[in-house]
């Protein structure tokens, strides 16, 4: 077998001429043909007996694209290594058409390689980390919202205010006209959770059970197509107004939240330090996504076709069976627009490139011990932590996951030894998003 010389039609494309020799490749089809009449089944004959001839007249055709197909894919493997080459996605062949050399058949493989990446000074970007104190208020209000997750409620003779469970019926009408949805029946909904629009749930403060109202409420321009930016009149009736009532911070309560023994000491320690991991993800996720930004700013290569069609594939077909699994039905041929992905595509192999890219030159694969600490720590907030552990280490595709997050996480730390790091005192409302407007 032989190869000739490559050509570069464009950065990061490869093209290589294999050829197969003729007489090699008979004799492999001809071995392959004895191997299988040993085994083949046919009607007349006993197994082993059927003549040559049969077989290469029933499996020829098969027999013979499977030996050129490996032979290509062989010469081609070869010529990689020879060259070391390190291809991207799928290598492409095509047989050339009128070759000089009558004893061979001659394919051309069109290939992508995957790009030199160039760094630039990372000492030239700048990383922001948060510095958030979990304090004694944070723990009470987050008892709090544990508490009303596990109110009671009861009939109240007062009007509704926040806080409360309103039942209530109610008919909407744009131009004098009911839509679809816009109509319900013993409807409940707590006042404050936000479920509904801010407007409506406005409108119903301070009704008592058996009042009623009619009211106007226009519709956000990013509301479903048919009503966004329109205006409808809304006829609401209360049925009943229930006040909550919170069960008491004691040991009944902290044995609920899992603590056994009713202490509540100890259920206050236990939800801080639930608080305290989630301030440190925070804290870690808004690091590493300034440390990826920069990274992308930073590096200078081109992206691989391949590559970049692959992901935008694989994200349409995740947005397709989301999109099923919500009962929107879409045929088997139906794509969505490679527009919708290719910005994001684009960013997660370019991300994707420079962390394998860090990775090799710079060691920073996922250690046995750094895994096992990811899984404990995440193993804790859970009743029984060694379950969890041993769960983690039965699946397969769950240690990939966690490797990838630690691999990720160890360029992070490397990046941050470059970068320059500014601590900011943040608020806990602003981290973690829970600050009222």
């Amino acid at each position: 077998m032989q190869q000739a010389v490559e050509t570069k039609p464009s950065p990061l494309e490869r093209q290589l001429k294999v050829a197969v020799p003729v007489a090699q490749l008979e004799a492999d089809i001809a071995d392959r043909i004895r191997k299988l009449a040993r085994t083949v089944k046919m009607q007349g004959f006993r197994p082993g007996k059927v003549p040559l001839k049969m077989v290469e007249r029933h499996y020829g055709f098969q027999v013979r694209q499977e030996a050129l197909s490996e032979s290509v894919q062989r010469l081609f493997a070869e010529a990689v290594r020879t060259q070391n080459y390190r291809v991207a996605g799928m290598p492409r062949f095509e047989p050339v058409q009128g070759g000089t050399d009558q004893t061979a058949f001659e394919f051309q493989a069109v290939f992508e390689v995957y790009p030199e990446i160039t760094l630039g000074d990372l000492g030239a970007h700048k990383v922001t980390r948060p510095v958030t104190a979990v304090a004694d208020k944070d723990v009470d209000a987050t008892i709090e919202t544990l508490r009303k997750q596990r109110a009671k409620f009861e009939p109240a003779a007062r009007g509704a205010a926040n806080g409360d469970l309103v039942n209530i019926d109610f008919e909407g009408k744009v131009d004098g006209v009911p839509f679809e949805g816009g109509k319900g029946q013993n409807f409940a909904v707590v006042l404050g959770e936000g479920r509904m629009l801010p407007g409506f749930e406005a409108a119903l403060m301070g009704l008592a059970e058996g009042a009623g109202k009619t009211f106007p409420l226009t519709f956000p321009d990013d509301y479903v197509e048919h009503l966004k930016g329109k205006t409808a009149e809304f006829t609401v009736k209360v049925n009943q107004v229930a006040a909550p009532l919170l069960p008491p911070v004691d040991a009944e309560f902290a044995r609920a939240l899992g603590v056994e023994n009713g202490d509540v000491e100890r259920m206050r320690a236990e939800i801080r330090d639930n608080i305290e991991r989630e301030v440190k993800k925070r804290v870690q996720a808004r690091v590493k996504d300034q440390v990826m930004s920069n990274l992308t700013a930073a590096a200078t290569f081109e992206v691989p076709r391949a590559l970049l069609d692959s992901e935008i594939a694989r994200m349409g077909e995740a947005a397709l069976q989301d999109l099923r699994s919500r009962g929107m039905t879409a045929g088997k041929d139906v794509q969505l627009p490679r527009e919708l992905f290719a910005d994001r595509a684009k960013n997660r192999v370019t991300l994707g490139l420079l962390v394998a890219d860090l990775v090799r030159k710079n060691d920073l694969s996922a250690r046995p011990e750094q895994v096992r600490k990811v899984i404990e720590e995440h193993a804790e907030s859970f009743e029984r932590p060694e379950e969890m552990v041993r769960w983690f280490y039965g699946q397969p595709e769950r240690m990939a996951e966690v490797e990838a997050i630690v691999m990720e996480d160890n360029v992070v730390e490397w990046c941050l030894g470059r970068m320059k790091v500014e601590d900011e005192t943040t608020a806990f409302e602003d981290l973690m998003g829970t600050k009222k407007a």
